[in-house]
């Protein structure tokens, strides 16, 4: 049995949660916060079979689009003065993570 921990922008949360319940998976969501571009993000946990973890995975590489968008920074340019301009950066996507479970109890 297998456990995955699936991080996904909230832009992307309701298509991944749709696709996995009618794919027969039991998922668990939890809010949480990115930690580089402080955003909102979808944990969702998945307990399944082994050999069920690559459907698991091709559902999420289908629901999860990776693209780019505009941010702000900011620059130190001498050392006492900041400017900000924008830099684009990737969002989406899903940082996933599959671990063994060595037991497993429904009480």
């Amino acid at each position: 049995m297998k456990l995955v921990f699936a991080i996904v922008g909230n832009d992307d949360a309701p298509l991944v949660n749709s696709s996995l319940t009618k794919a027969g998976f039991q998922v668990t969501k939890l809010a949480t916060t990115g930690g580089f571009l402080k955003a909102g993000n979808t944990t969702f946990i998945i307990g399944t079979e082994d050999e069920k973890v690559e459907k698991v995975m091709d559902l999420l590489r289908k629901q999860c689009s990776r693209r780019t968008q505009m941010m702000p920074s900011t620059a130190t340019t001498d050392g006492t003065m900041y400017s900000s301009y924008p830099i684009e950066v990737a969002v989406g996507g899903a940082t996933v993570f599959v671990l063994d479970v060595d037991r497993f109890e429904k009480l």
